[in-house]
């Protein structure tokens, strides 16, 4: 291929990549959005029951194609811990969702990474630079503005979504441990099959049938939270990680304007800021890693 054309190509390739996250974000708040929505008439214990069933039928062509070899492993323990934690988190950041208002959840669970890190430096005994320690103290310094503890009262729900954030950081740690072993397909078939019977027990203490507008809006959830996880790894693929990921940003403007538009929800310069900063911290981690993950290829071609 000429240079020129590969050039061309690249430049195409990374604004597909942006475009698909673009829409991968929308994706998401439309979740995000809906589970507040759908929130004061459902439990929160269906609402997550709900998202693993009807995202396991969204993801029902994976298995059709592969048959049962995703499920070769040898890890089926540290696979059930890492749906057990991604359970948790998941139930607090949906509660979360149904009474706080959607930017602050947002700008909050941005803390994730962050928190990945940290428990990285002790359970893996990880090396961090000093410019990986700074996105950290920045990190946790944005969740203090968006809190603003002393000045105001923190809410349940600013604690659920932190509370969620950094049980999302400990399944991503186990994740990591999990794809030195098992395929990306693998980790995803576990996660899917084992939180459905996994979410339906605590859902069966509160349970009532939803009506069929309300299974609407719950099947929506499902899609769209599929949709933008098929549309993030897409994205992943055509662009690198340093192009695709500072457009997760646009999350929570869009869940901003749909809490303004839908719910007369307006975040202050707080939420903003702090998310900003959080954001900011996560995104210079993950430039971290990749650069780290980059060194060690080039290492080991060495």
């Amino acid at each position: 291929m000429p240079l020129q054309a590969f050039l061309t190509e690249l430049r195409y390739a990374r604004l597909r990549g942006i475009a698909l996250m673009v829409v991968s974000t929308l994706a998401f708040a439309s979740m995000h959005t809906t589970i507040t929505h759908v929130s004061g008439e459902v439990d929160t214990f269906i609402i997550v029951f709900f998202r693993n069933l009807f995202g396991f039928v969204a993801l029902t062509p994976l298995f059709v194609r592969h048959g049962l070899s995703p499920l070769r492993t040898r890890r089926i323990k540290t696979h059930a811990l890492r749906v057990a934690i991604n359970f948790a988190s998941m139930a607090m950041f949906f509660y979360a969702l149904s009474i706080t208002p959607l930017a602050e959840v947002a700008a909050l669970t941005f803390s994730a990474p962050i928190f990945a890190t940290f428990l990285a430096i002790f359970f893996f005994k990880e090396t961090v630079g000093i410019g990986r320690w700074c996105a950290i103290l920045v990190g946790f310094a944005g969740t203090v503005v968006v809190l603003r503890p002393g000045f105001e009262t923190v809410s349940t729900g600013a604690l659920l979504a932190i509370g969620a954030a950094l049980l999302w950081g400990s399944a991503i740690m186990i994740i990591k441990d999990l794809s030195r072993t098992d395929s990306a397909l693998t980790v995803t078939a576990y996660m899917v099959l084992l939180l459905i019977p996994i979410s339906l027990v605590p859902a069966l203490y509160v349970w009532e049938w939803p009506s069929w507008g309300q299974l609407g809006w719950l099947s929506l959830i499902g899609l769209f939270g599929s949709i933008g996880h098929l549309l993030l790894n897409m994205a992943l693929r055509q662009a690198p990680t340093n192009v695709v990921m500072p457009i997760d940003f646009a999350r929570l403007i869009w869940v901003a304007a749909f809490g303004f538009v839908l719910f007369g929800e307006v975040p202050d310069i707080f939420v903003w800021i702090g998310g900003a900063m959080i954001f900011a911290s996560g995104l210079w981690i993950a430039h971290g890693e990749n650069a780290k993950r980059k060194e060690d290829r080039d290492a080991a071609a060495g």
